[in-house]
């Protein structure tokens, strides 16, 4: 079970990665106010939703504690960044507020996940 779990954690990086990295390559356009969402961004944060799901579900098959409450909190934050993604996705360029956000609750929750203890 931990090299199914350690599988999923790895899958969940690349996905955070992806989500991250989509963001940080559009740095320079938000500044110049031509950012837009690239698909990286959007498959990273389902990558993230859906390896998450599976990593409560095994650890807690595999009687781990699970702070529900932490794991809330990130969903809560990722789906935030999933609406946004999904719904500005096609748009040639989206607001700087709302680029800005999505950088942001994604490095919230990187810092939840990494400090929440």
């Amino acid at each position: 079970m931990d090299v199914l779990i350690n599988v999923f954690v790895a899958l969940h990086v690349i996905g955070i990665a992806s989500l991250l990295g989509g963001f940080l390559t559009q740095m320079k356009a938000m500044g110049a106010g031509t950012a837009r969402f690239v698909p990286a961004m959007l498959h990273g944060a389902l990558t993230m939703l859906v390896t998450g799901v599976a990593l409560v579900g095994l650890n807690q098959a595999d009687d781990q504690n699970v702070n529900n409450i932490k794991i809330g909190v990130k969903l809560l934050i990722l789906i935030v960044i999933l609406a946004l993604v999904y719904v500005k996705r096609d748009e040639e360029k989206v607001d700087k507020g709302a680029f800005a956000a999505v950088g942001g609750l994604t490095v919230a929750n990187i810092f939840i996940a990494t400090l929440w203890t």
